[in-house]
């Protein structure tokens, strides 16, 4: 029996979310408080107040979806006794969920994955102007499939897969006279419903090569461990551990495909039976079972959460 930890991405936030784990652990609440300082702001007034429109935007998103689940590791670990070296043989992570990945693991400073995740935000909003840019789901098909779709749907514009999630659901992210194609053109190859994602922006696509460079930048100048467990990268759908290459693959992944389907058929080839969902919301929990459908998926989000789960984690 294997366990590995695995990091939401964008979508899972909810004003509120963290305000238990701070409110019952002080090491959870101290880093909600060392993110602060990191961004020079209280984020933390607007993750547990809101409003959700702000909340949701990429640049806030990002950083608090990674306080929590950061606020989860460090109560497990300061509260609970629980060591993420000797309890988990990987950690992976959704996107943004990487760097939460590399902030649990040790490769990232806690302020440093904070600042980053706020650069990597703002970048990814400014490289497309809003109105040009869409993401779409497309239901009831996997990747084969989805890449015919895009490129029917492509006719010279950008249309990309972003996310391969699970079996069934692969989403499209590209320029929005592409995106607008997709449900028509995906009639034809059996797909079952194409759902227009209410995002900001085309992330995971080429026409997010000005917030991979700014990325580079960014990550040039920051440094990385080696993680006490490997990561497994969006980009490859299989380990890491030398810290040059996780920063060459986080940049990749700003424009690549999130290959979260294949990092947790990875994982399970690699003897990994328990996934737990370490932050935010249950939407990875979901995706594993329609990867792995014999794994075993447990969230952990609140204190009740924790309880729960330990006499797992310490077996």
């Amino acid at each position: 029996m294997a366990r590995a930890f695995v990091f939401p991405g964008q979508g899972s936030q909810d004003v509120g979310m963290g305000k238990a784990l701070a409110d019952a652990f002080p090491s959870a609440r101290a880093v909600f408080e060392e993110v602060d300082d990191a961004l020079g702001e209280k984020l933390s007034a607007l993750i547990w107040e809101g409003p959700k429109e702000t909340l949701t935007l990429t640049e806030n998103a990002q950083p608090a979806l990674m306080a929590v689940s950061m606020a989860v590791v460090r109560a497990l670990e300061a509260e609970r006794g629980v060591s993420l070296g000797k309890t988990v043989s990987f950690v992976a992570g959704h996107s943004l969920g990487e760097y939460s990945a590399l902030a649990a693991a040790g490769a990232f400073s806690l302020g440093d994955a904070a600042r980053l995740l706020r650069l990597r935000g703002r970048a990814m909003q400014k490289a497309v102007p809003v109105g040009l840019g869409g993401m779409a789901a497309l239901l009831g098909v996997g990747v084969d499939v989805a890449e015919k779709v895009a490129a029917e749907a492509a006719q010279g514009d950008v249309c990309d897969v972003a996310n391969d999630n699970e079996p069934t659901q692969v989403v499209l992210s590209g320029h929005k006279t592409a995106i607008d194609r997709v449900a028509e053109i995906g009639k034809a190859h059996g797909v079952r419903r194409a759902v227009p994602l209410p995002v900001s922006a085309p992330f995971h696509c080429a026409l997010m090569q000005p917030a991979a460079d700014a990325m580079a930048e960014a990550l040039a100048s920051v440094k990385v461990n080696t993680p006490v467990v490997p990561v497994v990268a969006n980009v490859l759908a299989a380990p890491l551990s030398d810290p040059e290459e996780i920063k060459k693959r986080l940049i990749e992944q700003v424009t690549q495909r999130v290959r979260w389907r294949e990092c947790v058929a990875a994982m399970s080839a690699l003897g990994v039976t328990d996934f737990y969902e370490i932050g935010a919301g249950k939407v990875l929990a979901g995706l594993v079972k329609r990867t792995a459908p014999t794994a075993n998926a447990v969230s952990i989000g609140l204190p009740t959460d924790i309880d729960a789960a330990l006499a797992a984690l310490t077996s």
